[in-house]
Protein backbone atom coordinates (compact mmCIF):
# COMPACT_ATOMS: atom_id res chain seq x y z
CA UNK A 1 0.00 0.00 0.00
CA UNK A 2 1.75 3.65 -1.27
CA UNK A 3 2.04 5.62 1.91
CA UNK A 4 0.13 8.86 2.59
CA UNK A 5 2.68 12.09 1.44
CA UNK A 6 2.27 13.27 5.11
CA UNK A 7 3.30 10.28 6.46
CA UNK A 8 6.44 10.46 4.36
CA UNK A 9 7.00 14.11 5.06
CA UNK A 10 6.98 13.91 8.71
CA UNK A 11 9.21 10.78 9.07
CA UNK A 12 12.02 12.80 6.52
CA UNK A 13 11.20 16.04 8.45
CA UNK A 14 12.18 14.53 11.80
CA UNK A 15 14.65 12.35 10.61
CA UNK A 16 16.79 15.85 9.78
CA UNK A 17 16.17 17.15 12.60
CA UNK A 18 16.69 14.49 15.63
CA UNK A 19 19.83 15.16 17.08
CA UNK A 20 18.95 19.07 17.51
CA UNK A 21 15.39 18.18 18.79
CA UNK A 22 17.13 16.12 21.61
CA UNK A 23 19.55 18.99 22.35
CA UNK A 24 16.63 21.51 22.22
CA UNK A 25 14.32 19.79 24.36
CA UNK A 26 15.99 17.53 26.54
CA UNK A 27 15.29 19.61 30.17
CA UNK A 28 11.87 20.84 28.66
CA UNK A 29 9.63 18.55 31.39
CA UNK A 30 11.51 20.02 34.10
CA UNK A 31 10.28 23.85 33.06
CA UNK A 32 6.51 22.29 33.19
CA UNK A 33 4.96 21.44 36.25
CA UNK A 34 1.64 20.44 35.55
CA UNK A 35 3.16 18.14 32.43
CA UNK A 36 4.87 16.37 34.88
CA UNK A 37 1.65 16.12 37.57
CA UNK A 38 -0.10 14.78 34.77
CA UNK A 39 2.42 12.19 33.54
CA UNK A 40 2.88 11.16 37.74
CA UNK A 41 -0.85 10.74 37.61
CA UNK A 42 -0.92 8.32 34.58
CA UNK A 43 2.36 6.03 35.94
CA UNK A 44 -0.03 5.73 39.41
CA UNK A 45 -3.29 5.12 37.53
CA UNK A 46 -0.44 2.40 34.95
CA UNK A 47 0.46 1.30 38.42
CA UNK A 48 -2.86 0.71 40.82
CA UNK A 49 -4.51 -1.39 37.71
CA UNK A 50 -4.72 -5.19 37.78
CA UNK A 51 -3.01 -6.18 34.37
CA UNK A 52 0.02 -5.82 32.42
CA UNK A 53 2.44 -2.87 33.57
CA UNK A 54 4.45 -2.10 30.10
CA UNK A 55 3.93 1.50 28.97
CA UNK A 56 4.08 2.31 25.63
CA UNK A 57 5.51 5.72 24.96
CA UNK A 58 3.71 6.15 21.28
CA UNK A 59 5.51 8.44 19.14
CA UNK A 60 8.14 9.00 21.29
CA UNK A 61 10.67 10.89 19.58
CA UNK A 62 14.12 11.18 20.87
CA UNK A 63 12.95 9.25 24.12
CA UNK A 64 13.32 11.80 27.01
CA UNK A 65 9.76 11.64 27.76
CA UNK A 66 9.93 7.67 27.93
CA UNK A 67 12.98 8.09 30.01
CA UNK A 68 10.97 10.34 32.44
CA UNK A 69 8.47 7.76 32.66
CA UNK A 70 11.04 4.85 33.77
CA UNK A 71 12.75 7.26 36.37
CA UNK A 72 9.20 7.96 38.25
CA UNK A 73 8.25 4.56 37.95
CA UNK A 74 7.18 3.05 35.07
CA UNK A 75 8.10 -0.22 32.56
CA UNK A 76 8.76 1.75 29.60
CA UNK A 77 9.36 1.55 25.89
CA UNK A 78 9.62 3.58 22.66
CA UNK A 79 8.06 3.32 19.39
CA UNK A 80 8.29 6.05 16.30
CA UNK A 81 7.84 6.62 12.98
CA UNK A 82 11.24 8.32 12.32
CA UNK A 83 14.47 6.37 12.05
CA UNK A 84 16.80 9.05 12.98
CA UNK A 85 14.63 10.14 15.99
CA UNK A 86 14.81 6.41 17.64
CA UNK A 87 18.82 6.05 16.37
CA UNK A 88 19.35 9.05 18.71
CA UNK A 89 16.89 8.13 21.47
CA UNK A 90 18.60 4.46 21.55
CA UNK A 91 21.97 6.52 22.00
CA UNK A 92 21.05 8.62 23.98
CA UNK A 93 18.85 6.27 26.49
CA UNK A 94 20.79 2.78 26.00
CA UNK A 95 19.30 0.95 29.07
CA UNK A 96 15.58 1.52 27.11
CA UNK A 97 14.02 -0.14 24.22
CA UNK A 98 12.85 2.05 21.30
CA UNK A 99 11.55 0.30 17.94
CA UNK A 100 10.59 2.00 14.95
CA UNK A 101 6.68 1.92 14.30
CA UNK A 102 3.68 3.37 13.24
CA UNK A 103 0.76 4.27 15.73
CA UNK A 104 -1.80 2.92 13.21
CA UNK A 105 -0.73 -0.45 12.63
CA UNK A 106 1.45 -1.05 16.35
CA UNK A 107 2.94 -4.34 15.87
CA UNK A 108 2.25 -5.25 19.78
CA UNK A 109 -0.08 -7.76 20.87
CA UNK A 110 -4.41 -7.25 21.52
CA UNK A 111 -4.75 -6.22 25.32
CA UNK A 112 -0.74 -6.36 25.90
CA UNK A 113 -0.26 -2.48 27.48
CA UNK A 114 -1.36 -1.45 30.82
CA UNK A 115 -0.65 2.00 29.56
CA UNK A 116 -0.03 4.58 26.39
CA UNK A 117 1.28 7.36 26.23
CA UNK A 118 0.75 9.96 23.34
CA UNK A 119 2.37 12.84 23.95
CA UNK A 120 2.09 15.14 21.30
CA UNK A 121 2.67 12.44 18.93
CA UNK A 122 -1.05 12.94 17.04
CA UNK A 123 -0.38 16.62 16.11
CA UNK A 124 0.99 16.07 13.02
CA UNK A 125 -2.44 13.45 12.24
CA UNK A 126 -5.26 14.36 9.85
CA UNK A 127 -8.39 13.36 11.52
CA UNK A 128 -9.07 9.93 9.64
CA UNK A 129 -5.55 9.27 11.15
CA UNK A 130 -5.95 9.89 14.74
CA UNK A 131 -9.64 8.06 14.76
CA UNK A 132 -7.25 5.04 13.45
CA UNK A 133 -4.65 5.39 15.97
CA UNK A 134 -6.97 5.66 19.06
CA UNK A 135 -8.75 2.93 18.01
CA UNK A 136 -5.22 0.95 17.76
CA UNK A 137 -4.45 2.21 21.03
CA UNK A 138 -8.07 1.14 22.37
CA UNK A 139 -6.73 -2.68 20.66
CA UNK A 140 -3.71 -2.86 22.29
CA UNK A 141 -4.68 -1.49 25.59
CA UNK A 142 -5.64 -4.65 28.48
CA UNK A 143 -9.24 -3.92 29.75
CA UNK A 144 -8.76 -1.70 33.04
CA UNK A 145 -5.67 0.02 31.84
CA UNK A 146 -4.94 3.97 30.45
CA UNK A 147 -3.57 6.14 27.96
CA UNK A 148 -2.76 9.68 28.11
CA UNK A 149 -2.69 11.78 25.19
CA UNK A 150 -0.86 15.52 24.97
CA UNK A 151 -2.30 18.05 22.04
CA UNK A 152 -1.86 21.03 21.28
CA UNK A 153 -5.29 23.28 21.82
CA UNK A 154 -7.20 25.32 19.29
CA UNK A 155 -8.95 24.81 15.85
CA UNK A 156 -7.11 24.41 12.19
CA UNK A 157 -3.89 23.05 10.59
CA UNK A 158 -0.91 24.97 10.92
CA UNK A 159 2.15 24.47 8.62
CA UNK A 160 5.80 24.56 9.51
CA UNK A 161 8.42 24.94 7.02
CA UNK A 162 11.08 25.46 9.64
CA UNK A 163 11.37 23.48 12.99
CA UNK A 164 14.48 22.67 15.13
CA UNK A 165 17.01 24.74 13.16
CA UNK A 166 16.19 23.22 10.08
CA UNK A 167 13.96 22.93 6.54
CA UNK A 168 10.98 20.79 7.33
CA UNK A 169 7.45 20.03 6.32
CA UNK A 170 4.96 19.23 8.39
CA UNK A 171 1.44 20.27 9.42
CA UNK A 172 0.79 20.77 12.91
CA UNK A 173 -3.42 20.47 13.87
CA UNK A 174 -4.57 22.14 16.85
CA UNK A 175 -7.87 20.27 18.60
CA UNK A 176 -10.25 21.46 21.35
CA UNK A 177 -10.38 19.12 24.55
CA UNK A 178 -14.12 18.41 24.03
CA UNK A 179 -13.00 17.08 20.18
CA UNK A 180 -10.33 14.95 21.22
CA UNK A 181 -12.31 13.75 23.98
CA UNK A 182 -15.27 12.62 21.43
CA UNK A 183 -12.47 10.79 19.15
CA UNK A 184 -11.40 8.87 22.23
CA UNK A 185 -14.94 8.06 23.47
CA UNK A 186 -15.85 6.50 19.49
CA UNK A 187 -13.06 4.48 20.07
CA UNK A 188 -14.42 3.09 23.41
CA UNK A 189 -11.88 4.49 26.02
CA UNK A 190 -13.46 6.72 28.98
CA UNK A 191 -12.09 10.10 30.29
CA UNK A 192 -11.23 10.18 33.56
CA UNK A 193 -9.20 13.33 33.75
CA UNK A 194 -8.85 16.56 31.56
CA UNK A 195 -5.96 19.18 32.26
CA UNK A 196 -5.54 22.54 29.99
CA UNK A 197 -2.80 24.85 30.57
CA UNK A 198 -1.75 28.49 29.62
CA UNK A 199 1.00 28.47 27.08
CA UNK A 200 4.65 29.30 28.01
CA UNK A 201 6.72 32.01 26.68
CA UNK A 202 8.01 29.87 23.78
CA UNK A 203 4.62 27.70 23.01
CA UNK A 204 1.89 29.23 21.21
CA UNK A 205 -1.28 27.84 21.93
CA UNK A 206 -2.64 26.40 25.19
CA UNK A 207 -1.58 22.93 26.15
CA UNK A 208 -4.13 20.24 27.01
CA UNK A 209 -3.75 16.92 28.00
CA UNK A 210 -6.33 13.86 28.40
CA UNK A 211 -6.37 11.00 30.57
CA UNK A 212 -8.78 8.21 29.71
CA UNK A 213 -9.14 4.66 30.11
CA UNK A 214 -10.38 1.14 28.46
CA UNK A 215 -13.14 -0.25 30.44
CA UNK A 216 -12.65 -3.45 32.41
CA UNK A 217 -15.86 -4.93 31.18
Amino acid sequence: MTEAAHVTATRRSYDTVAVDYERLLTDQLAEVPLDRAMLAEFVRAVGTGEGPRAVGDLGCGTGRVTSHLRDIGADAFGVDLSPGMIAVARGTYPGLRFEVGSMTALGLPDASLGGVLSWYSTVHMPEAELVASFAEFRRVLAPGSHVLVAFKVGNGRVRLERAYGHEVTLDVYRRSPERVAEHLAAAGLVESARLVREPHPEEKTPQGFLLARRPSG
